[in-house]
């Protein structure tokens, strides 16, 4: 199958022969954050560098959602709907409401400001879990630099308390993040600390008890060639990945099943469509898609 590698007979399943890459478009600096807006059918994501949210709609194309975004990086929805997007230049989570008024959620933790939140997905419990390296913060490009006040961890923040809380701090880059489908495992991606010539990377795979503690952390695959920046999960429970050559698809084993073959580096992934078929692919400056014969696991 022509921009498919197949690693596993069951990858034959996943993907489909007459639906090829799409290009979207391109001409973005670095695409990151993409999100599905299902009761607008459109998609959200992230013009990084040139402090944009972008919006993009079928048929209609792309416009500008928020300019300037506070160099936005990841994003998703709680359970009511609403944004919720991680700044790296305000080194916070904010959250758009129904209205269109913006809220900080978080921007310290024990007294010290967060570093440059990367990523956050929303638990059922309504907990909202992010990542917080020092990236955005490390250079000019995609934030500003600013000095870091404490080490880079995984967190957890409860809005109706307003708790914050570490629950991983063995961490030199933690990056991209997502639940598997009933919540029992947390995958995070190790991105390390890149002013080393051999950082740390690879996805790590946490037990989650039901009060939300955490346990393990092993490694739960390498991807190679490149990193995982960015992942989702489908029903089935497989981690789909972004790689150096594409999105990687990886068995809840931690085995490489296939991967879609894409031109350009791969930042970040989302699934979307009425039915979240459709794959979305940050793919450096452009933006790509495909649909599969799989359903991404997204609420709402």
């Amino acid at each position: 199958m022509d921009g498919f590698e197949i690693h596993d007979a069951r990858f034959k399943h996943y993907v489909l022969g007459n639906a090829p890459l799409e290009e979207l478009g391109s001409g973005f600096r670095w695409i990151e954050g993409p999100v599905w807006m299902g009761d607008a059918d459109c998609l959200l994501f992230q013009d990084l560098p040139r402090n944009r949210t972008m919006r993009w709609i079928e048929g209609a194309g792309f416009s500008v959602y928020r300019a300037p975004s506070n160099y936005a990086n990841g994003q998703t929805r709680d359970r009511e709907g609403r944004l919720i997007a991680c700044s790296h230049r305000g080194r916070c989570l904010y959250r758009t409401e129904v209205d269109g008024t913006v809220t900080t959620l978080v921007e310290r933790h024990a007294g010290k400001r967060l570093n440059s939140p990367n990523d956050v997905v929303v638990k059922s419990d309504g907990t909202i879990w992010f990542s917080d390296p020092v990236y955005g913060i490390a250079n000019d490009y995609e934030g500003g630099r600013q000095k870091s006040e404490q080490p880079p961890a995984l967190y957890r923040f409860d809005p109706r308390t307003n708790e914050i809380q570490v629950m991983a701090g063995d961490f030199d880059g933690p990056n991209g993040l997502a639940f598997s489908p009933d919540e029992r495992r947390l995958y995070v991606a190790e991105t390390g600390d890149q002013s080393k010539p051999n950082p740390r990377q690879y996805i790590r795979v946490f037990d989650v008890a039901p009060d939300g503690a955490l346990s393990g952390g092993d490694v739960f695959h390498k991807i190679e060639p490149g990193y995982c920046d960015g992942m989702r999960v489908d029903e089935d429970g497989n981690v789909w990945s972004s790689a150096a050559d594409g999105v990687h698809c990886i068995s809840p084993e931690g085995k490489l099943m296939g991967k879609i073959l894409v031109p350009h580096r791969v930042s970040n992934i989302t699934f979307g469509g009425p039915t979240k078929n459709r794959l979305f692919i940050g793919g450096s400056h452009t933006l790509y898609a495909i649909f599969l014969d799989r359903r991404g696991v997204q609420t709402p």
